[in-house]
C-alpha cells in the first residue's frame, strides 16, 4: 500500500489548528503525515509559525500515524540538538518517525547572524552533520571541528532504532550526492521529467531507501477559486530554485514573486476542483517510483480538502501493491 500523507504546513497555520487538521486527516484515512520546520513563513501574509519539534510530540501522541519532518541542521540548529530531538521522538514513538535533512533556506537560518554559505559549503556542512548525528545516536562522545564544531558532544537518551535520516533533494545532482549516505529520499512534485530524473539520480547511484514526494496542490469548489488560493498562498513556488533558498526575509521572497503569474504555478502545483485530476497526479508519482506521497493543500480549506480526499481520492490507493 502506498502511504498517502497529510503535510502540516507550519508556515500557513497556527500549531493548534494543524493539530486538529492532522487528527481529522487520520480519521479520514490518510496513512501518514509530515511536518515542515520553519522559523519564518515564505510570504508575509502566511500566519504560522509553530516550533515543529514541540508540535510533533503533541501530534504523534494524538494520532497513530508515522511522521516525518524536513529540517536543516548546521546553522539554526546544532547537530547535537537535532540528534537529541530525533532520538526523543523515536524513543516515545518507536518506528514512527523519520527526519529529512536538507541544506536549508536563508530565510530560516539568517537569524543566527552567521554568513549564509554557498550551496557547496552547505552540502559539506550537512554531510558532517549526518556523521555527527549518527555517531551521537551510537552513544559516542563526539569532538569535531569542521563546517560545524562539536565539543564533548553526547546524547544521553538512546533508543534501539533511531530515526531514518532521509535526504531532502530538489535537483538530480543533490539526489545523486545523497545516495551514498541517506536512508531514503524526499523530493518535491513537479513535471514527470523532473521527478523521474531526481528519483533516478538517487536510485541509479545506489540509493535503496524509500522515496517520498511532497506534492503541492490547490483544491477548491471551482477551478477559479483553486487558482486564486494557489496564487495568494503559494506563489513563492514560482520563484526559481535556487533563488528562493538565498533570500533572507519573507518580504524579499514576496518581492521576487512580483513577476510570477497565476499560470506560472501549474508545474509546481496541481490546481483543480476535479478530484479525479488530483487522483491521477498522485498515481503519476507512484508510477514514477514514489513509495509515499505527502499532500500539501496550499489553500485555506483544510477540513474540506481532508474530507473530500478521504472519501473520493484515498480509497484508490489502499489496494495497490506498494508499501
Amino acid at each position: 500500500m502506498t502511504l498517502i500523507g497529510y503535510h502540516a504546513s507550519h508556515e500557513q497555520f497556527p500549531p493548534g489548528e494543524l493539530l486538529a487538521h492532522v487528527r481529522r486527516a487520520e480519521a479520514a484515512g490518510f496513512t501518514a503525515a509530515m511536518s515542515s520546520d520553519h522559523l519564518t513563513p515564505w510570504l508575509p501574509g502566511q500566519r504560522g509559525v509553530g516550533f515543529a519539534y514541540a508540535w510533533l510530540g503533541a501530534a504523534m501522541n494524538a494520532t497513530d500515524l508515522p511522521f516525518g519532518v524536513v529540517t536543516a541542521p548546521g546553522q539554526r540548529y546544532h547537530p547535537a540538538v537535532i540528534a537529541q530531538a530525533g532520538v526523543t521522538l523515536a524513543d516515545m514513538f518507536p518506528d514512527r518517525f523519520w527526519m529529512a535533512l536538507g541544506s536549508g533556506e536563508a530565510s530560516n537560518e539568517q537569524v543566527t547572524g552567521d554568513p549564509w554559505p554557498s550551496k557547496a559549503d552547505r552540502l559539506a556542512r550537512l554531510r558532517e552533520c549526518v556523521d555527527v548525528i549518527r555517531a551521537l545516536w551510537r552513544g559516542e562522545t563526539v569532538n569535531h571541528d569542521g563546517h560545524v564544531r562539536v565539543k564533548n558532544g553526547r546524547v544521553h537518551t538512546t533508543c534501539e532504532r533511531p530515526p531514518a535520516l532521509v535526504a531532502a533533494a530538489v535537483t538530480p545532482p543533490t539526489a545523486k550526492w545523497a545516495a551514498e549516505w541517506a536512508d531514503g529520499l524526499i523530493t518535491v512534485g513537479g513535471t514527470d521529467e523532473q521527478v523521474e530524473r531526481t528519483i533516478g539520480a538517487y536510485r541509479d547511484n545506489g540509493g535503496t531507501g524509500p522515496v517520498t514526494v511532497q506534492h503541492h496542490l490547490s483544491w477548491a469548489a471551482t477551478d477559479e477559486l483553486a487558482a486564486r488560493y494557489a496564487f495568494e498562498q503559494w506563489r513563492n513556488a514560482g520563484v526559481p530554485h535556487p533563488t528562493c533558498m538565498e533570500l533572507e526575509m519573507p518580504e524579499h521572497i514576496e518581492a521576487a514573486a512580483t513577476t510570477v503569474r497565476p499560470e506560472d504555478l501549474h508545474e509546481a502545483i496541481t490546481i483543480s476542483a476535479d478530484l479525479g485530476r488530483h487522483a491521477e497526479r498522485i498515481a503519476d508519482y507512484v508510477r514514477l517510483g514514489a513509495d509515499q506521497v505527502q499532500l500539501h493543500q496550499v489553500g485555506p480549506d483544510q477540513d474540506g480538502f481532508i474530507d473530500a480526499f478521504g472519501a473520493e481520492v484515498l480509497p484508490a490507493f489502499k489496494g495497490d501493491d506498494r508499501g
